[in-house]
């Protein structure tokens, strides 16, 4: 009776230490889905808020350290034809491939015992880089007051179509949801992601900056919102995650 007794303890044992050990693992593949409100700083005075939504597909390194491949869709507008003292107006339904890289803080501080390390160790930075495809739902390529020209006598110089290359300064926190072996399945996102594109497409006006401002490249910035799905094996890190 007392060797069955030995067994029972000694395989309860065994069962918390495999617990404890599955607390340090994580899985490699992840995908996200997000949703963000845009706002571009390009030539035009007038902007607005817009809309963008993207699929990204995660290789995690570590718990802290994501790779991302993201096919990014949304619009950007701003001028108007009306209110614009140029009458200039643009609507760009753009799409954008970018490949990017997160850092939590998790990856580089020892966060065990501290409350309020445990918290800010999901707080991560990043940047990538990619390509954007523009092109322009509407534009208002002539003038509509006469300036030197009669009404559509001039047409503003830029393209209705055109790619640039993109580069995103990435901010933001991932709220880690954990299943019942402690491991991280899904992440709640809340980011800021200001991107610079090198080029004058995003608004497709490409004037000289003697009679229009046109002082920089165009740019725009999002809000992100979304969800990260993590799949696959379970492989070890080296210190526990939640």
């Amino acid at each position: 009776m007392s060797k069955k007794v030995t067994l029972f303890f000694i395989l309860a044992a065994l069962k918390l230490s495999a617990n404890a050990q599955d607390s340090y693992n994580f899985s490699h593949w992840g995908i996200g889905f997000f949703a963000s409100s845009n706002f571009p700083y390009a030539d035009l005075k007038q902007a607005n808020q817009g809309k963008t939504f993207n699929v990204t597909g995660y290789y995690n390194l570590t718990p802290y350290v994501p790779l991302g491949l993201e096919i990014q869709t949304g619009g950007v507008s701003g001028g108007s034809i009306i209110t614009d003292e140029s009458k200039r107006q643009y609507d760009n339904h753009y799409m954008a491939v970018i490949v990017h890289g997160d850092l939590s803080l998790g990856e580089i501080m020892d966060y065990d015992g501290n409350f309020f390390l445990k918290f800010a160790k999901d707080l991560y930075f990043g940047t990538g880089f990619g390509m954007i495809n523009n092109k322009m739902a509407f534009i208002q390529r002539t003038n509509l007051i006469a300036n030197g020209y009669p009404v559509g006598g001039y047409t503003f110089p830029g393209q209705n179509s055109s790619a640039n290359l993109i580069v995103p300064i990435r901010f933001g926190y991932e709220l880690k949801i954990y299943n019942t072996y402690g491991e991280p399945f899904m992440g709640l996102n809340i980011g800021y992601i200001h991107n610079m594109t090198w080029g004058e497409g995003l608004d497709g006006y490409t004037d000289s900056s003697k009679g229009f401002k046109n002082n920089s490249n165009d740019q725009y910035r999002q809000i992100v919102v979304g969800i990260k799905i993590n799949f696959g094996s379970a492989v070890p890190y080296t210190k526990q995650i939640n």
